[in-house]
């Protein structure tokens, strides 16, 4: 622990205004509000968190601050080790702290996190740009007295993180994310060897890594260089035919490159049996959650839409755990969604709504409700606010593959998109998406599908409706020109 010089309180800027003097009229002379005077404003906000501590997170070093009543030195600084971690703990409970704000950018929160949480003590994780612009805090011993202020006070809001089973599988899901990635670079480098040798195989077939090109690949590293031998590796559902595979695999196959294009492939392989141990792992985390429910029922069988399982996707069964787990919802009946998408959508957003009061919160979490600009009653902008968030992305790839789909909801966008757009009806259609997704783990209501046939009559009668109310606005009526009957 690092001694700590106890502040004046005057030096701790007013909350809600700023340590500068402003001046107020006052029959048509000014005065200037005095510091005391702004802490007398101050005390009319009702303290709502009387428990409540900040922490101001860093690589090094946590700076804590809690109430000055609690502790002759009520701003201390912990290293980021273990032991300090745990002392930092006690250090709360012996203050009688049952609520902390924490302030971090990275990953460096995680630790405390976790330790604080299984302490019992409520953590929030408070977005740095939500405080960043309060003006007067130019170090971080009054950042975490400002955090400890606000938080007293009820103005700060926690970010979301799931219970601690659904966040190890989160973890596992993202780490398996990142191995696809890193795999495919090294698909792209072997791309990029072949094509310096002139041998544009990825002309003609679709995948490099499928069942032809690995082989052909693999060949070649071998030692083959004959475009015929080569080809005879064409598997019987690929379009392109022998000639044309062979006549892309005449070239100069230069020792430098296939000695590249052997390290690529042997990289490329490594990856693909770590995603294999990391889909054990998932699948084994899943056996695990799943133990722990009831079960809800039978599983209904797959959709009929049901496309085919795509090479990076996990091999194992992903649909009748997450069955289990949702309590008789299956997510992956949502267009565009299928099994791979919906565990990664519960790795995302957990398996409790309650988190969010409303569906509207929860769309607004996930950055897909306009952002309302307005000022003196004028709207300047209502575009959405720019995010990172991952179930937001998923909810978007799920919109934009429902482009020629036989849906509602292709239907919709379809609509959308000839009137505002593409990337505002993307936006419009994943909205829908992430509501019904909402719905059905709240109510535990399956999803019911409805075709691009209901979704034309129910616009139909909703356009019928308005013509009508038009109509008798004017004083007509509509008449139905095949039967001469009042519409």
């Amino acid at each position: 622990m690092i001694p700590f010089k106890r502040m004046n309180p005057r030096h701790i800027p007013a909350l809600g205004g700023s340590s500068n003097l402003k001046e107020f009229p006052v029959k048509g002379k000014s005065r200037r509000r005095s510091a005391t005077q702004a802490r007398r404003e101050q005390q009319l906000l009702e303290k709502i968190h009387l428990n409540a501590a900040g922490i101001d997170i860093g690589s090094e070093s946590h700076w804590v601050a809690v109430p000055e009543d609690r502790d002759p030195q009520p701003v201390r600084e912990f290293k980021s080790f273990t032991h300090d971690l745990h002392r930092l703990a006690d250090w709360l409970e012996a203050c009688g702290i049952d609520t902390v704000a924490m302030e971090s950018t990275g990953v460096y929160w995680i630790p405390l996190y976790e330790i604080l949480e299984a302490r019992g003590i409520e953590v929030l994780l408070v977005n740095a740009h939500h405080i960043k612009g309060v003006p007067g805090r130019k170090s971080d011993i009054l950042d975490c007295q400002w955090l400890q202020q606000l938080h007293t006070f009820g103005l700060l809001r926690g970010s979301f993180r799931p219970d601690a089973p659904i966040a190890a599988l989160r973890s596992l899901v993202r780490h398996r994310d990142q191995l696809v990635e890193a795999a495919s670079s090294y698909v792209l480098r072997m791309q990029k060897a072949m094509v310096l040798m002139n041998l544009p195989l990825h002309n003609v077939i679709t995948d490099l890594t499928g069942k032809t090109g690995i082989a052909i690949v693999r060949d070649i590293v071998a030692g083959q260089t004959d475009p015929a031998t080569l080809a005879r590796h064409r598997h019987p559902r690929c379009k392109a035919t022998e000639a044309e595979i062979a006549a892309s695999l005449t070239g100069h196959y230069r020792k430098e490159h296939v000695f590249v294009l052997r390290q690529a492939l042997e990289l490329y392989d490594v990856y693909q049996e770590k995603i294999r141990t990391c889909d054990e792992q998932i699948e084994a985390h899943l056996r695990a959650l799943e133990a722990t429910c009831e079960s809800p029922g039978t599983l209904p069988s797959p959709p009929q839409r049901a496309s085919r399982r795509r090479d990076n996707e996990p091999q194992f069964e992903i649909r009748s755990p997450l069955f289990i787990l949702c309590g008789g919802v299956d997510l992956s009946e949502l267009p565009g969604i299928g099994p791979y998408g919906a565990l990664k959508l519960i790795a995302e957003i957990g398996l409790d709504m309650r988190r969010w009061a409303t569906e509207n919160h929860f769309a607004a979490w996930l950055t897909l409700a306009p952002r309302n600009r307005i000022t003196g009653g004028k709207l300047l902008s209502s575009r959405t606010q720019p995010s990172a968030n991952r179930a937001a992305k998923i909810f978007r790839m799920a919109a934009m593959s429902l482009w020629r789909s036989d849906h509602a909801l292709g239907a919709f966008y379809r609509r959308l998109a000839a009137r505002i757009g593409k990337a505002k009806a993307i936006t419009a259609t994943a909205r829908k998406l992430a509501l019904l997704a909402y719905r059905m783990l709240r109510d535990r209501m399956p999803y019911r599908e409805r075709s691009t046939a209901d979704y034309d009559e129910q616009q139909r009668s909703r356009i019928l409706r308005g013509l009508r109310k038009r109509a008798a606005s004017l004083g007509f009526e509509l008449v139905d020109t095949s039967t001469g009957l009042v519409m």
